[in-house]
């Protein structure tokens, strides 16, 4: 038995392995590469959906030529375009830039999330997030008003 392990002092943890204040977990990382790629899995099929339903079509040039040639080109180009960007922004995680890229394009994603959702009410005819957006889309012209 461990006479440390009751003391009166410290957690009563024993190991080098409980002592990681300080090291970069990349457990936070892994955790964001999937969501990117499953954002980028989501995205291609709610695209393949719109334009299915000739409510959109694909605003990526090169992206709609592969469209163009077969859905399963364009399926198969975007998952390997996302399974690779989501894997060097992990295996790089270690490097600031990559840790700023990865939360970058998180965030672009989770706002297109936010076109298809809005493109998804209005194909269902439910007209609120358009008013929504509208007023939104005032707030900079009243906010400049207070000025002039």
């Amino acid at each position: 038995m461990n006479p440390q392990a009751f003391s009166s002092g410290g957690s009563g943890v024993i190991g080098a392995w409980f002592n990681n204040v300080g090291e970069v977990s990349l457990l936070a990382p892994l955790t964001k590469s999937i969501l990117l790629f499953a954002l980028n899995l989501l995205d291609a099929q709610l695209t393949l959906l719109w334009i299915h339903l000739n409510v959109a079509t694909e605003a990526n040039g090169l992206m709609a030529r592969v469209l163009n040639h077969s859905e399963a080109s364009f399926l198969g180009l975007k998952l390997i375009v996302g399974a690779f960007a989501a894997y060097i922004l992990y295996r790089f995680a270690h490097l600031p830039l990559a840790r700023r890229g990865l939360t970058a394009v998180l965030g672009i994603y989770l706002g297109l999330m936010l076109v298809h959702t809005v493109t998804g009410w209005l194909t269902l005819g439910w007209q609120a997030p358009m008013v929504v957006l509208g007023f939104f889309g005032t707030i900079p012209q009243a906010f400049l008003g207070l000025f002039s």
